[in-house]
């Protein structure tokens, strides 16, 4: 029988860099990627089920009245979620799996799995998150104010919540990343 696996959620507010820090971390960990649903448009480069699995409203609230979802949320408008069922495969099968979540996602994969490891990532200022956000160039000017509220809100939200155990500023990327693969590996 193999060892149980673990869950690493890695939460922050869009633009931190939660994505490419999960990315990066996945790729010297080896631990496995959660691919989540949304019902978004797919950006210029992203592929179905590798960066998400896009998928209709109707499709995606079939999914939640089924249960088949370990967390979801509406953001700006979007739904988003995290299938269950590969990420629970993946842990009873001993591997390490990262998931990227808002700080929403992160509150719910908790009520269900609190043993899970949560790591907050947050920008270096204000400033810097808004010029992540403008370099993106993929929302309006009114986007990114509703987006910096937001991340504002969710940075509160989460470090009041105490379920944040580990929190990352990602002011350097490759710093950041060590940060989080040592937690993961505790190496």
């Amino acid at each position: 029988m193999s060892e149980e696996g673990k869950l690493v959620v890695i939460s922050g507010p869009s633009g931190a860099g939660k994505s490419t820090i999960a990315s990066e971390v996945r790729k010297r960990t080896g631990a496995d990627f959660s691919v989540s649903a949304t019902t978004r448009p797919a950006r210029q480069g992203e592929i179905d089920g590798r960066e998400y699995h896009f998928v209709d409203r109707t499709a995606f609230e079939k999914m939640i009245e089924a249960g088949e979802l370990l967390e979801w949320a509406e953001v700006f408008g979007q739904l988003y979620g995290t299938p269950a069922r590969p990420v629970r495969e993946a842990i009873s099968a001993g591997r390490t799996i990262v998931l990227d979540v808002d700080v929403q996602g992160g509150n719910q994969v908790y009520r269900k799995m609190p043993s899970a490891t949560f790591v907050l990532i947050v920008p270096p200022v204000d400033g810097e998150l808004a010029r992540r956000l403008r370099r993106r160039a993929t929302e309006s000017p009114g986007d990114i104010a509703n987006r910096l509220a937001q991340a504002k809100s969710e940075i509160a939200a989460a470090t009041e919540s105490g379920l944040y155990e580990h929190v990352v500023i990602n002011d350097d990327l490759d710093e950041a990343v060590s940060q989080v693969v040592e937690i993961i590996t505790g190496q």
